[in-house]
């Protein structure tokens, strides 16, 4: 594919609000997964909450789009200058030809959950509720359109926990097919009762902080996040060091509504056609950020995967013990967190495992290294085997 720069970008999750608190986590091994006291749950497991959320208001213009997940949108839109950004690459550009690509599982569902909590004797919904503003998944893209005042194509993808990945590969293709010149990509996934409760009665929630690819581990914990990039062709982009995206893979295991192949057949698919469409070989790859969920059959199958294609000497770790599984947002966040660790050298260890599973034959980190990197790549997994790697690079000359 032909390389974009990210331009600007940015990430807000538990463990911080915008880049230099997310660095500063990460350099530190801080972790945000606490005992779940989000709203009337009544589970015992961890959650990743993004604090204060209901200090934040949407502007009055946008009052219909209120929920928490435009909330958290507005919050992660906010950081490290990424509005401004957008605005003057729109001036430059034209508003009409820039693109908004989201990610989310949930959307704004928990605004459909009070609404039903709400309802009249007669079991109508209340007056005020409005599903095509909050719960219906292009609504984020339609509010994160709004607020930056663009007017090109937008869409959501919603393909559970690849959805915020797989935007970076639909940019990429509208930007080569000449359709818009630049694209907002990310993902944005709040909390909600549905969400909790159902990977609850999946067995899939873990009571103590997750702790992914230990071999005590016992399922996900689930976080909140809001990610964003800036994606424009390389050649406009005036810093050399900008990060780069120059391999996108995609693929569909098709083998079980919940469930990977347990051989990681299209988790391996995903990271060849990756590497493929950046012109790499597998031993050019420095570091590997891993779906790495924390329950047995996903991180069984994404480290056959791996091992099959990287050996295993490629240091490789997963975030979620310190941000949570983000769900329709993990491929966005996750990308940014790859791109913080291009910039500044980082290899963040994995937090919470203390004894990787022997069984899993992955390089995985356990403690943070710091290390000049080049080239990595992110993986994203979803529900069904829907599937997702993104290469993420950086000038060999750059910090």
């Amino acid at each position: 594919m032909k390389p974009l720069a990210l331009s600007q970008f940015t990430a807000t999750s538990a463990i911080g609000r915008g880049l230099a608190e997310t660095l500063a986590a990460l350099s530190e091994r801080r972790g945000a997964l606490a005992p779940c006291a989000f709203e009337t749950v009544a589970l015992a497991t961890c959650v990743g909450e993004v604090g204060q959320l209901e200090a934040v208001r949407l502007p009055a213009a946008l009052a219909r789009f209120e929920c928490r997940n435009h909330r958290l949108a507005l919050l992660g839109l906010e950081q490290d200058g990424f509005s401004a950004a957008v605005r003057r690459c729109a001036a430059r550009r034209g508003a009409a030809r820039i693109g908004v690509l989201l990610g989310t599982s949930t959307s704004g569902m928990l605004q459909t959950e009070l609404a039903y909590r709400a309802r009249t004797p007669a079991g109508a919904l209340p007056p005020g509720f409005d599903y095509a503003a909050t719960h219906n998944p292009y609504a984020l893209a339609d509010f994160v359109r709004r607020v930056l005042g663009l007017e090109g194509p937008a869409a959501v993808i919603s393909t559970a926990c690849s959805s915020s990945a797989k935007v970076f590969g639909a940019a990429a293709r509208m930007i080569g097919a000449g359709l818009i010149d630049a694209a907002v990509v990310g993902g944005v996934d709040s909390l909600c009762l549905t969400t909790l409760y159902g990977f609850h009665a999946l067995q899939l929630t873990a009571r103590e902080p997750c702790r992914p690819f230990d071999v005590a581990r016992a399922g996900i914990s689930i976080g909140e996040a809001a990610a964003f990039a800036l994606l424009e062709p390389l050649e406009d982009v005036a810093d050399p060091e900008a990060i780069r995206l120059t391999g996108v893979g995609e693929s569909s295991d098709a083998y079980h509504m919940s469930s990977p192949h347990p051989d990681g057949r299209g988790a391996l698919a995903a990271m060849r056609q990756a590497l493929d469409s950046a012109g790499l070989e597998a031993r050019q790859i420095e570091y590997i950020n891993l779906h790495g969920t924390g329950t047995a059959s996903n991180d069984s199958a994404e480290a056959r995967a791996v091992s099959t294609l990287f050996g295993h000497t490629v240091p490789a770790s997963s975030t979620k013990g310190a941000t949570g599984h983000t769900l329709g947002a993990a491929g966005a966040l996750e990308a940014v967190i790859c791109a913080l660790s291009l910039r500044h050298g980082l290899l963040p260890g994995g937090l919470n495992t203390t004894a990787v599973d022997p069984a899993l034959e992955v390089d995985y980190l356990t403690e943070t290294r710091r290390a000049p990197l080049t080239r990595v790549l992110s993986n994203s997994f979803g529900f069904g085997g829907s599937n997702c790697s993104l290469v993420l690079e950086r000038h060999p000359g750059g910090a």
